[in-house]
């Protein structure tokens, strides 16, 4: 009996190894657009037209980037002080990574909402939004809100929304302006593999917050 030539075999991968990166890229795009469109009827860009809501969650990220004030951050610590000056939300929780006595989104942002006019008393820490699934869940399961606004950039928002419908949690988003001169096709490539991670951490991993401590809830902002 005649052995099948090893390239009959390298030919059947490398169909077989096709099929399943264009299955791959398929899914990748269906899930980007189906998060998009998950979010587009919730999400605002004037803070006149945003519907009032008692609390606003911001998510953090670092303040500088290459050396500068990195815009997206700038961006939504401003866009989270004109929704409270314009009287649309009643307090802030401000969430991100604080992980080391060296790194320290929270408190940053706190610090930079108070130059902006934000009262101290009105703005809640979380110090465990090492992810934006953590930031999410832990706004439902830990500070107890059922409804708020998030605000970040829009690619970000969307991707929020998604994870917010997961646990529950009533949520649009109030856009932050874009860095009009990102690397728009780096920056939309690493949110499309985040969303394809948001689709597993959902529906096949069922990934919670690292934390669910109170302990990491630091203050809770006036009624």
């Amino acid at each position: 009996m005649r052995s099948i030539p090893a390239f009959r075999y390298l030919r059947a991968l490398t169909k077989v190894l096709a099929a399943i990166a264009v299955t791959g890229i398929f899914a990748t795009v269906v899930n980007d657009l189906s998060i998009t469109r998950n979010a587009s009827a919730r999400l605002y860009y004037l803070a006149d037209d945003t519907p009032a809501c008692r609390v606003a969650l911001v998510l953090g990220t670092s303040k500088y980037a290459s050396g500068k004030v990195n815009r997206y951050y700038r961006a939504r610590i401003e866009a989270a002080s004109e929704l409270f000056h314009a009287g649309k939300i009643r307090a802030i929780l401000v969430s991100g990574d604080a992980s080391t006595q060296y790194y320290d989104e929270t408190t940053t942002m706190q610090r930079d909402l108070i130059e902006l006019g934000v009262p101290e008393d009105y703005i809640m820490l979380d110090y465990a939004g090492v992810r934006t699934l953590d930031s999410i869940f832990r706004a439902k399961k830990v500070f107890g809100l059922d409804r708020v606004i998030v605000v970040s950039q829009q690619f970000h928002c969307e991707r929020a929304l998604y994870l917010a419908d997961a646990v529950e949690l009533d949520a649009t988003g109030f856009c932050a302006e874009d860095a009009p001169d990102a690397p728009s096709l780096m920056i939309r490539g690493r949110e499309t593999l985040a969303r394809v991670m948001a689709f597993a951490d959902l529906n096949i991993f069922d990934t919670q917050p690292r934390s669910l401590d109170p302990g990491e809830q630091v203050k809770r902002a006036s009624r």
